[in-house]
């Protein structure tokens, strides 16, 4: 398959390539992984992955995608490996003005799950396919690139997940709204948190705010931000093994047991075993 064989050539240990916005993974490794997404579309072209957003579970495998539509932490690990897969930054500035020519939706639209998934199908593959060889020719990438991400997200946006990438282009879509407090837990994860508030700063009452905000990340806001937490203080072990009760405090944990015992309530092992066994893991997207 000659996106296989593409991947294997240009993947590289930080997934970057010369093409803005593509990115290719190659991963060996079938354990654990725990990240914070970031809107894209991930397409796997050999092997698979298995997702858990909160209490839902996504699978998507080779000839398949992902879509996810926002940053939300989730944890999950490969399978059939070595797993090849591409993915595409989905950027609001590029799907808005596809809107205007795409159709309207069939039915109002709602709030959605952070993740999508279902099979690329050819056109979807190819366009995909094609976005990938510029990298083997970097004289025409300059040129063609833009032409063919807007193929790729035209193709998503007339699919049956296109309600998903709407939410990302639309301003006053719930998910935009629900996007206000998931940027301000992002950046304030360790400051006390008041659901009132962030549901003021969504501009929702309380009570929308509480259903729109499950029905996108699958969690409380609460335990959002715990996940947040913990996340974070993963990242922080992996250059601070030995100050665990530090890296607690830094991530809003007044107490180090309770710190201790919800770390490896999540991830399996104390914080300073686990930093030991993250340096030798590889990185990869959602």
């Amino acid at each position: 398959m000659e996106l296989q064989t593409l991947i294997e050539r240009y993947a590289r240990p930080d997934m970057h390539t010369r093409i803005p916005g593509l990115l290719l993974s190659r991963v060996t490794g079938t354990g654990p992984e725990y990240s914070l997404t970031d809107p894209m579309l991930v397409v796997m072209a050999r092997g698979g992955k298995r997702l858990l957003l909160g209490d839902r579970v996504y699978e998507y495998r080779s000839g398949e995608y992902l879509i996810v539509t926002t940053g939300v932490p989730v944890s999950g690990h490969f399978f059939d490996t070595p797993a090849l897969g591409v993915a595409l930054t989905l950027r609001p500035a590029s799907i808005a003005p596809l809107l205007l020519s795409a159709p309207p939706p069939a039915r109002p639209p709602v709030a959605q799950s952070a993740l999508a998934t279902g099979p690329a199908g050819p056109a979807l593959l190819d366009a995909v396919t094609r976005l990938a060889g510029l990298l083997d020719e970097p004289r025409d990438a300059e040129v063609l690139a833009p032409l063919y991400e807007r193929e790729i997200l035209w193709r998503l946006l007339t699919g049956p997940h296109g309600g998903s990438l709407r939410q990302i282009a639309l301003a006053d879509s719930n998910l935009a709204h629900v996007n206000r407090a998931i940027g301000w837990l992002r950046a304030n994860f360790a400051e006390p948190m008041r659901v009132d508030d962030l549901a003021r700063l969504a501009g929702m009452s309380t009570s929308a705010f509480h259903r729109h905000f499950r029905d996108v990340t699958a969690m409380s806001p609460l335990q959002f931000q715990k996940r947040l937490r913990l996340q974070e203080a993963r990242s922080l072990l992996l250059a601070r093994p030995d100050d665990v009760a530090g890296v607690g405090h830094l991530v809003g944990y007044d107490s180090p047991s309770q710190f201790s015992r919800e770390y490896r309530r999540l991830f399996g092992r104390p914080p300073g075993q686990d930093a030991v066994r993250l340096r030798a893991s590889e990185p990869s997207f959602p």
